[in-house]
């Protein structure tokens, strides 16, 4: 999705659907470094397409191993445990799952081959410490720099071609702060265990433990049988040696399971379910198990192979205590679902939250009060009591995906007896979703209802070539609103009564033609798309003769009233922006914020030239402008849909304004009307 600043929820009143989950991003990270490690090509399947997952095939590639991909299947020749280029800096962004793991792989060849590797990441990626692995390594013999603050990156490794680690005895870390630092110790010492079994025990309670499961289940698919003592002891047999399984399919994200199985429990209700593919009864991950904390709170779930199905049973949800410590990122849901519930919920054993993409305790504690929740929070635990009374907030993400699909829950709250006035929810940075889930809110939306009275409207109208539909497609793609564009539709009836030999003055012909007009919009590279009855329409509906049809059967009431059901199905969650004629005045007469564009009639001719012009097409700048002015007054004339302002219209003039500038004219009008704190 588009990064913008800052997305609009209305209140969301239903929830059913399906949704399929991207790929897993622990299982994806891992399994491509196991693929960039091993000798042979790897088919990879359902790779998760994220931040955390571009910053690790960038580095794999940087690093020498071969990507290729066909379809949806990625192709990973791996390096078969030798390097191929010993000299590198690798940008790794805020990625824990690239970070760690690499750091260890690359300070064990480097040590043993040769190199001079340099990781390093964004500012919130130089406060996530590395200390306890640094401090792993170095006993081993591996050298390994600090270049900022000890402990944290970023971190440079090096050595020289023949060393040898010391691996005879046990190498400690400790599990207490994060299972990343085990996990990276387990994918890299594989490589150093030719001569021997290499021991890797645990200091202190190992956290995180499904974590360390999943990376078992992939090392053995890898053809590393680790041998396990309990959770303190971990020994990887001599001779170990990668191998590719070949085939591996990734499954679907567990903890982005999270949010629809809480969605289902919250706002299934009445009808249909919320059914979840991807993950299910076979999943190895571990947050597989938020399904039964889900549950305690009142969830209905059924579950099988790959699929999960979540509808409300208990309501209001019943607060809950948990020790989280096996489910630490999908437990952020819970203290949303907590919002919810009919008495507190308590989360405990969830330290490693303030060593995550931000200090996550706090975070979600600062931005539940925000909503009108009383919390407790402490160094392991937090208690969210429900708001006692709903408030609309504009809550921060921290650069943090997480942060911001669970909070987005929070817009359910008209389901709530203590949020009857249906309160907003503003998520500020969403587009920090793509770490692990680029299109969450897209596929949020095509799963939620919401009272279209509570859908947020923008009308932009004016004069033909004022730039209104510039200016509405930009504003749109501003506050991530859905798009209308009347104009298009009046555009695509006359096309479709061309296709089929209506005459455009035939009223009942065209107006039944509008009444069944399938046609769908979309984006690409170029800008916006249409397709009419399958067939893309975009250069076609754009052409003068269309607008020459479009103006005529738009005179016509019966094919107005036929669009307009149409034109009211637009109006869906986040909001929407509606450029055209009667927007205003007819069809969203209730918007909040209707805008009228205007500019000379001078401007608009020398506008409509040039863009002639450079489209190859001859023009004379006096007849346009003679063409503007006839077309105002016949517009402003008509007996139908005539042009003018909503009488409480904003009238904004860009004669002199730039695009740019005219979208922040809107979008600041717009904040006006929010009830938002700035």
């Amino acid at each position: 999705m588009v990064r913008i600043p800052f997305l609009d929820l209305p209140p969301l009143t239903a929830a059913s659907g399906s949704v399929a989950l991207p790929g897993s991003k622990s299982i994806s990270n891992r399994v491509l470094l196991l693929a960039g490690l091993a000798a042979g090509t790897t088919v990879v399947h359902d790779l998760l397409d994220s931040d955390d997952t571009r910053v690790m095939l960038e580095a794999l590639r940087t690093l020498g191993c071969g990507l290729q991909t066909e379809g949806r299947t990625l192709h990973v020749t791996g390096l078969g445990g030798r390097l191929q280029v010993h000299e590198a800096r690798l940008f790794l962004g805020n990625a824990g799952t690239a970070m760690r793991p690499l750091a260890a792989a690359l300070a064990v060849l480097a040590a043993t081959q040769g190199g001079d590797f340099q990781l390093s990441g964004v500012a919130r990626m130089h406060e996530r410490p590395i200390g306890d692995l640094v401090d792993a390594l170095r006993p081993l013999g591996c050298a390994v720099d600090d270049l900022g603050q000890p402990g944290y990156p970023p971190l440079r490794l090096r050595g020289t071609a023949g060393g040898r680690l010391r691996t005879a005895q046990p190498i400690r870390v400790r599990g207490d702060v994060s299972s990343q630092f085990l996990t990276a110790l387990l994918l890299a010492l594989p490589l150093v265990s030719a001569d021997g079994p290499v021991v890797i025990e645990v200091d202190g309670e190992l956290i995180s433990k499904p974590y360390i499961e999943i990376t078992l289940n992939l090392l053995a698919r890898f053809g590393i049988a680790v041998q396990r003592d309990g959770w303190q002891r971990f020994t990887i047999p001599a001779g170990s040696q990668y191998a590719t399984p070949g085939h591996v399919h990734v499954e679907g994200d567990a903890s982005s399971a999270s949010y629809f199985v809480a969605m289902g429990a919250i706002a299934a209700h009445g009808g249909a379910p919320v059914h979840i593919s991807g993950v299910g009864s076979d999943s190895i991950q571990g947050d597989i198990r938020f399904v039964d904390a889900a549950e305690a709170m009142g969830a209905l779930v059924r579950r099988g192979p790959g699929w999960l199905e979540v509808r409300r049973g208990r309501w209001p949800l019943r607060g809950i205590t948990i020790d989280a410590n096996h489910i630490p990122d999908a437990a952020m849901t819970l203290a949303v679902m907590a919002l919810y519930a009919d008495s507190p919920t308590r989360i405990t054993g969830i330290a490693s939250w303030r060593v995550k993409e931000t200090d996550r305790i706090t975070a979600m504690a600062t931005e539940l009060r925000k909503l009108g929740a009383a919390v407790v929070d402490g160094p392991d635990f937090i208690e969210v009591r429900p708001p006692a009374a709903w408030q609309a907030a504009a809550v921060h993400t921290y650069d943090d995906h997480r942060m911001a699909m669970c909070l987005s829950l929070a817009a359910f709250n008209p389901l709530c007896a203590t949020a009857p006035g249906n309160v907003p929810v503003r998520i500020l940075d969403p587009g920090c979703v793509a770490k692990t889930f680029p299109d969450y809110f897209e596929a949020l939306f095509g799963l939620v209802q919401a009272d279209p009275a509570q859908v947020p409207v923008i009308t932009i109208d004016g004069p033909t070539a004022s730039g209104k539909g510039t200016l509405a497609a930009a504003v749109a793609e501003a506050l991530g609103y859905v798009l209308l564009d009347s104009g298009a539709l009046y555009r695509a009836t006359g096309l479709a009564a061309q296709w089929d030999g209506v005459a455009p003055d035939d009223e009942a012909g065209v107006a039944r033609l509008a009444g069944m007009l399938d046609l769908r919009f979309g984006h690409g590279p170029e800008g916006s798309r249409a397709w009419l009855r399958g067939h893309e329409v975009s250069e076609q509906l754009r052409q003068e003769s269309a607008g020459l049809l479009a103006s005529r059967v738009s005179a016509l009431p019966a094919v107005r009233q036929a669009l307009q059901g149409l034109q009211l199905a637009f109006r869906r969650a986040p909001g929407l922006v509606a450029d055209g004629r009667d927007m205003g005045t007819v069809v969203f007469p209730d918007a909040p914020l209707k805008v009228f564009l205007t500019a000379s009639a001078a401007t608009r001719a020398e506008r409509r030239y040039k863009q002639l012009i450079s489209k190859g097409i001859p023009a004379n700048i006096d007849s346009l402008r003679a063409d503007l002015e006839a077309r105002d007054l016949r517009d402003t004339s008509r007996a139908v849909a005539p042009l003018k302002p909503a009488e409480d219209a904003l009238l904004l003039d860009n004669s002199h304004l730039g695009i740019e500038a005219s979208v922040q004219q809107v979008l600041a009008w717009w904040a006006q009307r929010r009830p938002f704190q700035a």
